[in-house]
């Protein structure tokens, strides 16, 4: 038998170990959950770009490339919302299991959508990042109008506005980002991830 030979197996899929070997790395879930406006993505590109200097694949996930595609067809109902965090970490999962960072970027307002995405994707693959940030100051930086329109009617069941946010239970981090700036908050997600 060559060595590795049992990771590449010529009869069957090859498994998660043979793809992160393949990629010299480990797959894992940042699950990053707080307000529409709080800094996720913003914080997502800045990781997703300190990981590729360290050459790491990645892959970012959000509501602008998951709400228009695999989940386009889905509202914001609280029927909809769930079925929109089962798909993302079902995807989530799938990358993860093909040794790819996988950074998640989603409202997930609720304890019971995070406790289904961590079990989803596996407790032990699943880092959560609570984005702690004052609903006055995700208003201010509100550049697609959303909360607005909330406001005036226009958006039903909006979180922070006329739906709950649930403040996480047992965040792997929480990072306030009003004190803290984008790039020490990729440094502390950075030291968290590495230690797993």
């Amino acid at each position: 038998m060559q060595p590795n030979e049992h990771l590449f197996p010529t009869d069957k899929i090859r498994g998660r170990e043979a793809k992160e070997y393949l990629l010299k790395q480990k797959g894992i879930a940042v699950w990053m959950t707080g307000l529409s406006g709080s800094g996720k993505t913003t914080i997502a590109v800045a990781l997703e770009k300190a990981l590729a200097e360290k050459g790491i694949l990645t892959q970012v996930l959000d509501g602008d490339n998951i709400r228009t595609g695999i989940n386009s067809n889905l509202g914001f109902s609280a029927t909809d919302r769930t079925e929109n965090i089962r798909r993302i970490a079902e995807v989530a999962r799938l990358f993860v299991h093909c040794g790819v960072v996988t950074i998640c970027c989603f409202v997930s307002p609720t304890e019971k959508l995070r406790r289904t995405a961590k079990k989803i994707i596996g407790a032990s693959d699943f880092v959560e990042v609570y984005i702690k940030t004052a609903l006055a100051v995700c208003e201010e930086r509100d550049v697609k109008g959303l909360y607005a329109k909330a406001r005036k009617g226009e958006i039903k069941d909006f979180t922070g506005v006329d739906a709950v946010f649930e403040t996480p239970l047992n965040p792997d981090l929480i990072l306030v980002t009003r004190h803290l700036p984008v790039e020490e908050s990729v440094d502390i997600i950075l030291k968290k991830i590495f230690s797993k």
